[in-house]
C-alpha cells in the first residue's frame, strides 16, 4: 500500500530558505504542498521583514501554482496580534483539512519552539526538512539546484550597504565577510526568489536603489 505524505502549506518568506524548504518537502516526500501562507504589513501591502512588494508575491504564488494565503499584520504589530492573526489563518487552513506547515528554519532553537507553540494551540503541526544543515553546504545546494535570488534587506550593522540587491550566488558565498552566516539565518540578510525549480516559469524583476536604512532594494 502506498503512503501519501500530508497535505501541508509552506510559510512563504518569498525568499531562498522557504523556497528549498517547499523543494525538500516534496523531495523528501514528508509533504504534498498545497498552498503557502505569508504575512504582510497592512499599511503598505509588504512581506513582513522582508519588505518584498505584494506585487512580487503575487507572482510567486502563480509561479508556484498555489493557492496563497495573506495574514495582514498591523503596524506596529504586537505579538498578541501577530498571534492571534495567524491563528486565525491556521483555524482556515486545518478547515480545509490540513494539519501541517513546512518552515524554513535552519538552527534557532528559539524560533523553532515557539512556532510549534502556536501550531499546537491551533491543533496543527510543523515540518521542518532544512534543520540543522550546514549552512555553507545548504547555500551551496540552494545555488545548485538553480534557485535565483537576491538580496532585498541587508542589516547594515554586518553586511555593508553595497551587497544590497545581489545576487544570491557562489560569488557573493566566498565574498560574505566572516561570521556573516551563509545563508543570513541570524538575520545578516533576506532574499527573494525569482527563479528555481519549484517555479512553473521565471519571474522578470528589476533591482532598484535602496530605499531604507534597512537598505533593502525592493525588487519589483
Amino acid at each position: 500500500m502506498v503512503v501519501r505524505p500530508p497535505k501541508a502549506f509552506v510559510s512563504w518568506s518569498s525568499g531562498k530558505d522557504s523556497a528549498y524548504a517547499l523543494l525538500e518537502a516534496r523531495r523528501q516526500r514528508i509533504a504534498e504542498i498545497v498552498g503557502i501562507i505569508t504575512t504582510v504589513d497592512a499599511d503598505d501591502a509588504c512581506v513582513a521583514v522582508h519588505r518584498v512588494r505584494s506585487s512580487l508575491l503575487t507572482r510567486q504564488a502563480a509561479a508556484l501554482e498555489l493557492p496563497l494565503i495573506r495574514v495582514e499584520l498591523p503596524h506596529p504589530c504586537p505579538n498578541e496580534a501577530y498571534e492571534a492573526r495567524f491563528a486565525e489563518a491556521c483555524a482556515g487552513i486545518k478547515a480545509q483539512g490540513v494539519e501541517y506547515i513546512v518552515f524554513g528554519d535552519l538552527f534557532l532553537e528559539d524560533i523553532r519552539t515557539y512556532r510549534e507553540g502556536l501550531l499546537a494551540r491551533a491543533g496543527m503541526q510543523g515540518l521542518f526538512p532544512l534543520w540543522r544543515w550546514d549552512t555553507r553546504s545548504l547555500a551551496r545546494d540552494m545555488i545548485v539546484s538553480g534557485i535565483v535570488a537576491h538580496l532585498v534587506c541587508v542589516d547594515l550593522q554586518r553586511l555593508d550597504r553595497r551587497y544590497a540587491g545581489r545576487a544570491f550566488d557562489a560569488a557573493l558565498l566566498r565574498e560574505l565577510p566572516a561570521g556573516v552566516d551563509p545563508c543570513g539565518e541570524n538575520g545578516e540578510f533576506h532574499t527573494a526568489v525569482s527563479a528555481g525549480p519549484m517555479f512553473a516559469a521565471p519571474i522578470p524583476v528589476h533591482i532598484g536603489t535602496p530605499l531604507s536604512a534597512t537598505a533593502s532594494p525592493m525588487p519589483t
